[in-house]
């Protein structure tokens, strides 16, 4: 939203901190997915509880990347993007909501 909010603002440096950002908390969730599923002491196998944990956490951690690679492309193509053609980036907006709130569901 923040990042919404400067490029409506005509902001686009702002706008590009605030994709950065969140292209690196993105980033930094995965890694720390990356750790817990290397030191679990369970698999996928192990039990329903190990198949349910690896199911929807890697179920999230692969929207997070698809999430993060969008933003990515934003952030390339922001330069050439204005508040009143900015399609791509409001799509974008809007799947980070959808991810956010399907996994607080």
């Amino acid at each position: 939203n923040a990042a919404k909010h400067a490029l409506d603002n005509n902001k686009k440096n702002l706008c590009g901190t605030y994709l950065l950002v969140t292209i690196g908390l993105g980033a930094l969730f995965m890694y720390c997915q990356y750790v817990e599923y290397t030191s679990a002491s369970f698999t996928f196998s192990d039990t329903v509880y190990g198949s349910a944990f690896y199911l929807t956490t890697g179920f999230h951690g692969f929207h997070v990347f698809i999430g993060a690679v969008y933003l990515a492309v934003c952030y390339v193509v922001l330069p050439s993007t204005t508040p009143t053609k900015a399609v791509a980036f409001n799509l974008a907006v809007l799947y980070w909501h959808f991810v956010d709130i399907v996994w607080a569901a």
